[in-house]
């Protein structure tokens, strides 16, 4: 299974974006968020984010949803700092339907290619017609 992780820089925004998730997956995920720095502030945390990576890795590849541009540099740190070897992708998405459509691909199996392509497609779903 191919795993997810949700990076913001407030730990609520993360955690009510992956109870979200979690309802529409259910229990068939691997999905981790990493919010907020450990003294409960506002930023990002390299070596939280490499933990929720690994322990997001089922052996499929994990899918790094960000909320912010230096979200992204965390995350890319953080997989710098991977020890073991992991497959990560971060998606180019809008966090909540990023990691809403990626959550869903990969509860049904898809690989990772298929869960990233997912994340990135939510960058096109209109709210209003």
């Amino acid at each position: 299974m191919v795993g997810i992780v949700i990076v913001s820089h407030s730990k609520n925004i993360a955690e009510g974006i992956y109870d979200l998730a979690k309802q529409m997956t259910g229990e068939n995920h691997s999905m981790v968020f990493a919010g907020g720095l450990e003294d409960g502030s506002i930023g990002t945390d390299a070596i939280m984010i490499k933990s929720a990576i690994e322990d997001a890795n089922k052996g499929d590849g994990v899918v790094v949803t960000v909320d912010l541009g230096s979200a992204v540099l965390s995350a890319e740190t953080a997989i710098e700092l991977l020890e073991e070897n992991i497959t990560v992708k971060i998606a180019d998405a809008p966090i909540v339907e990023g990691t809403i459509a990626a959550s869903v691909q990969a509860s049904i199996g898809g690989n990772l290619e298929e869960v990233i392509e997912a994340a990135q497609s939510a960058r096109d779903i209109l709210k209003l017609q």
